[in-house]
């Protein structure tokens, strides 16, 4: 980890990066190897590194998250990651996991099938990667740092970028536009990954089908679609299958943000350009351009149709394991409240006297200033965290209707202690407390099984009957719906995860 100076927009700002590459270098594997990947922290900030996806089975002290499941790097200081890639294959990504550090500290994981082993689908002419990120002009850790002391929105970045640049449509930034160079009559693999921050994404490719075959490393049943959406954290291959003649035009790749809740977001555009390599002469400069179409800002019905487009491949090759029977049942309510601002200070949250606090069953995160998986392991958990986390809602309510007149969190560092092998059911809901809005969660060192969403409130008794436990799909991240609930089932395999 060292620093970087890198300009976009016209700004030259010195970066955190990793080998001083934005966005960072690949780590290729094949599925079954092992990975030990030796970090060294040139900087003055902490940093840790998230291998976002990996299963980590019982290597939870490589997963990355700081103050959970590692302390995290100090300056001129190194550790080193080992891990084994079991039962997976795909796209993930690697991301720095303390603060806001993962604006530039990130990077693509590509998991090769296994020697021997082919793709369930047509084996494409070349593979690509597209990152999804974000540029900021300022300082990311200076504005969370500014956000989390007032309790308001953080400030919005400048640009979204493909593969680090933004592209067109931003000033003094036309040079710095993506181009993915295609040929006639051929099949390419994209995998797409959202390294942004916090914003969910729809992306495009004017005029362009794309057929979806896999998501968050997990093979899907192949669906086609001409726009999709990706949530942070997630990502998705998708098969491109170029036109059959050079078409004398370009097309424009675009992304822009899925924006439900009332808080600021940056409402920008971040554009590529697919153009067609002609066999036997240089393309001309005066080609036309054609547009993108993507959903209306706030389309939740899109979203969720796209969503439940996701399906496993549930064969004998890549079974879905399903948990048919549940051991333990929880609720949570997940969505935005208020904490007290601080005396004598004025905040930026709903009313000056408050800041934005998000929490879970009302809880609010504290970080512990000690590993908590370090704590656990030594039995040193005493003062560092509690094993009481409230499974459901402690005090019921109309969660997607009119809002309680209370809506301050508690703060605390509050765990589920789940016995080895336990198969769960988790419905995730949200809140409207102040807004409804999509949350993307992701779940470290499992994958879980979304067996059932839908909006309104969750029914216990009639929503579980329309479950599906045939070919639900198999992630690490999903999306809270806005103004709705997401089920998911995992088995609790990875002892301390």
């Amino acid at each position: 980890i060292r620093y970087h100076n890198v300009t976009r927009l016209c700004h030259t700002r010195t970066i955190l990066s990793v080998n001083r590459r934005y966005p960072g270098p690949p780590l290729v594997a094949r599925e079954g190897d092992r990975v030990i990947v030796k970090v060294i922290n040139h900087v003055a900030n902490n940093v840790s590194i998230h291998w976002h996806g990996i299963r980590q089975l019982t290597t939870g002290w490589s997963d990355g998250p700081s103050y959970v499941t590692q302390c995290p790097i100090q300056t001129n200081q190194s550790y080193i990651y080992n891990f084994t890639i079991t039962g997976q294959r795909g796209t993930l990504l690697w991301h720095a996991h303390i603060s806001w550090l993962r604006a530039t500290i990130h990077g693509p994981i590509i998991i090769l099938p296994k020697l021997n082993q082919s793709y369930p689908f047509q084996k494409p002419h070349k593979e690509v990667t597209i990152i999804l990120g974000e540029w900021f002009n300022e300082d990311p850790e200076a504005i969370i740092s500014q956000a989390l002391k007032t309790g308001g929105g953080p400030n919005v970045s400048d640009a979204y970028t493909i593969n680090g640049l933004p592209g067109l449509l931003y000033n003094c930034s036309s040079k710095d536009t993506y181009k993915l160079k295609v040929k006639p009559g051929k099949t390419y693999l994209l995998r797409l990954i959202n390294a942004a921050l916090n914003d969910e994404l729809f992306f495009t490719i004017a005029n362009h089908t794309l057929t979806v075959v896999e998501g968050d490393a997990i093979y899907t049943k192949p669906f086609d679609t001409d726009k999709l959406l990706i949530t942070p954290g997630q990502t998705t291959n998708v098969l491109l299958k170029t036109k059959p003649e050079y078409p004398n035009a370009t097309f424009l790749i675009a992304a822009r943000p899925y924006s439900t809740g009332q808080g600021t977001f940056d409402n920008s555009t971040t554009m590529g350009v697919l153009e067609y390599e002609h066999p036997f002469k240089k393309p001309s400069k005066n080609l036309t351009l054609i547009q993108p179409n993507l959903p209306q800002i706030n389309d939740t019905q899109f979203v969720s149709n796209f969503t439940m487009k996701f399906r496993s491949l549930a064969n004998d090759e890549f079974p879905a394991n399903v948990p048919k029977t549940v051991d333990k049942r929880f609720f949570f309510t997940v969505g935005l409240g208020t904490s007290p601002c601080p005396k004598n200070t004025t905040c930026q949250g709903p009313t000056n006297s408050t800041k934005f606090a998000a929490s879970v069953n009302n809880v609010s995160f504290s970080l512990p200033s000690v590993a908590i998986l370090q704590a656990h392991y030594f039995g040193q958990s005493n003062g560092v965290y509690t094993t009481d986390f409230p499974v459901e809602p402690m005090v019921p309510f109309n969660y997607t209707g009119i809002a309680p007149n209370n809506t301050n969190v508690m703060n605390g560092t509050r765990t589920v202690v789940l016995p080895f092998n336990t198969s769960v059911e988790l419905v995730m809901q949200d809140t409207s407390i102040l807004g409804a809005e999509s949350h993307p969660l992701h779940l470290h060192g499992f994958n879980f099984f979304v067996v059932g969403q839908g909006f309104g409130n969750f029914d216990p008794v009639k929503d579980p009957a329309k479950f599906n436990l045939v070919d639900p799909m198999e992630r690490n991240t999903a999306g809270v719906p806005a103004g709705g609930w997401i089920a998911i089932r995992f088995l609790a395999d990875n002892p301390g995860k």
